[in-house]
C-alpha cells in the first residue's frame, strides 16, 4: 500500500511517499481501506519535532489522525461492522491516516454520515471530537449558558460554534471581519473581530471561555468569566494561581477517540443541524503541500486528503 511517512523530524520535505505492507489487525480491530484523511495542525507540529508524543526513537511514523472509508475486513471479536460498511473514525496515536489501509479497534470507529461525501467525512473527528470534548466533557456546557469560543472560523472553531448552539448556549465568537459572515451563519449570537474590537471590553459573565489561541488571548480572558466558571484550552496547561484568583477552573485536555460520540455527532450531521466545512482537497502524494497550505494559516474548515 501507499503511505506518507516521516524518517526524520523537519519541514514539509521530510513527507515521504512510500510502499508498505498492508497493515494486519488484532484482535478487536478492522481494517479500514481509507478513501481520505483529516490534515490538521498535530499533523505538521509532529513533524517538526514539536508534539511531545513522538520521540525522535518512535520513526519512522504515518502521519495522520482522522480518516473515513470502507471496512475491509474485521479480527476476532468485533461486532457492529461488517465488510463493506461505510465508516469514520479518530485513530489512537499508534495509527497513521496518510494511508491506502488502516487498522483500528472497531470500538473508536462509527458509521459514516449518510449525507457527507468521503472528504467530507474525513473532516469530521479530530476536530468534531476536540470541540465536543473540550464543550461538553471538560468545558460541561449547558444550555443556557454563555461561552466565549476564541478562534472560530478554523478547523474546530465552527463545530464548537455549531455544538454549543445545538445544545442550547448563548455563543459569542472571536474571529477576523473576514469570517465574521461566515461564523455567524454557524449561528453564532455575536462575533467579536479580534483585530478591532477587545472582547474583554465587550463580554462579561461568561460561563465558559473555550479557547483555540491561547497566548495573549488567554491572558485576557480571566476577566470576563463569571465567578465558579471554566476555561478550557487546546493550546497549554492554563496557570492555576490565576485561575484560582478569577474563582474558576481551568485546564487543558487532550482529544481522544470515542466511538460513541462520533456517533451522536453523525446523528447531528445526518439531522442536518452541523455543518461540515472542506477548505480544499489535496491527493495522498500531495501531503507536503497540504500541510504548507494548511499551515500558512487562514483556512476556513478542514484540509483533506483523498486516497
Amino acid at each position: 500500500m501507499k503511505a506518507v511517512r516521516i524518517h526524520d523530524f523537519g519541514g514539509p520535505e521530510v513527507l515521504r511517499l512510500e510502499d508498505l505492507p498492508e497493515p494486519q489487525v488484532r484482535a478487536g480491530e478492522i481494517l479500514i481501506r481509507v478513501r481520505a484523511a483529516g490534515v490538521n495542525p498535530v499533523d505538521y507540529k509532529i513533524r517538526e519535532g514539536k508534539y511531545p508524543a513522538v520521540k525522535s526513537e518512535q520513526l519512522p511514523v504515518t502521519l495522520g489522525r482522522d480518516v473515513a472509508g470502507v471496512v475491509s475486513k474485521g479480527a476476532d471479536g468485533v461486532s457492529g461492522f461488517a465488510p463493506g460498511d461505510d465508516v469514520f473514525v479518530l485513530l489512537p496515536q499508534d495509527r497513521g491516516g496518510y494511508a491506502e489501509w488502516v487498522g483500528t479497534p472497531a470500538e473508536v470507529c462509527a458509521p459514516k454520515p449518510k449525507t457527507l461525501d468521503w472528504p467530507q467525512a474525513a473532516a469530521v473527528p479530530l476536530a468534531a471530537l476536540t470541540a465536543w470534548q473540550g464543550l461538553f466533557t471538560h468545558g460541561r456546557l449547558q444550555p443556557g449558558q454563555r461561552v466565549l469560543i476564541h478562534g472560530a472560523s478554523g478547523g474546530v472553531g465552527p463545530f464548537a460554534v455549531q455544538f454549543a448552539k445545538v445544545k442550547g448556549a448563548e455563543v459569542l465568537a472571536t474571529a477576523s471581519a473576514d469570517s465574521r459572515p461566515f461564523v455567524q451563519g454557524l449561528g453564532a449570537d455575536r462575533v467579536i473581530d479580534y483585530r478591532a474590537e477587545r472582547f474583554e471590553e465587550l463580554v462579561s459573565d461568561v460561563d465558559l471561555v473555550y479557547d483555540l489561541i491561547g497566548g495573549e488571548t488567554e491572558e485576557r480572558s480571566w476577566r470576563v468569566l463569571k465567578r465558579g466558571g471554566t476555561l478550557v484550552s487546546t493550546v497549554h496547561e492554563p496557570d492555576a494561581e490565576k485561575a484560582a484568583r478569577a474563582g474558576v477552573t481551568a485546564t487543558r485536555y487532550t482529544c481522544q477517540p470515542d466511538g460513541r460520540q462520533l456517533r451522536e455527532i453523525a446523528d447531528l450531521i445526518d439531522a442536518g443541524k452541523v455543518k461540515v466545512f472542506v477548505d480544499r482537497v489535496f491527493p495522498l502524494e500531495a501531503a507536503a503541500d497540504a500541510e504548507r497550505y494548511l499551515q500558512q494559516g487562514h483556512v476556513t474548515g478542514k484540509v483533506v486528503l483523498k486516497v
